[in-house]
């Protein structure tokens, strides 16, 4: 192989090398917006995931989680520097403040609930596929459509 050849591959792979390096360290920031709370009553809880493992209900699992007191709707949580990669999040409006998702006897929520892409939800909550989105970009924004039971 020629000298001019040799020097082309190194080069062009070093180049990929660094771009695969850069790509893997990407962080962005992640914004949710919380619309639909029926009352500024209590704290909204939001739990946000880069797994599936947990999701929708582990706090041990959830790589951020807070639970403020509601002050305006839409609510707006801003994540800084989180790496790239798929997320799902998980919201509830914690009427009495007891940083827990109230159930009634046949486990439906009694609060507010809402969760990333707005899947729509019957019997269960949804599985971590249905609210994924990939994290792209210096800042990438989901919409949460908060949901009452009757």
């Amino acid at each position: 192989m020629g000298l001019r050849l040799r020097a082309l591959l190194l080069a062009t792979f070093t180049t990929l090398a660094f771009a695969c390096n850069a790509e893997a360290q990407f962080k962005g920031n992640l914004i949710v917006d919380v619309n639909g709370l029926k009352d500024k009553n209590g704290l909204l809880c939001i739990k946000v995931f880069n797994g599936s493992q947990g999701f929708p209900n582990s706090n041990d699992r959830a790589i951020k989680r807070d639970c403020i007191k509601i002050t305006e709707e839409p609510m707006r949580f801003v994540y800084k520097g989180l790496a790239a990669g798929n997320y799902a999040v998980a919201v509830f409006h914690d009427s009495n403040g007891d940083r827990s998702l109230n159930r009634n006897g046949a486990g439906m929520p009694t609060e507010g609930y809402g969760f990333s892409k707005n899947p729509v939800v019957k019997t269960s909550a949804p599985k971590y596929g249905e609210a994924v989105f990939l994290l792209a970009g210096a800042n990438t924004r989901t919409v949460i459509q908060m949901r009452y039971g009757n």
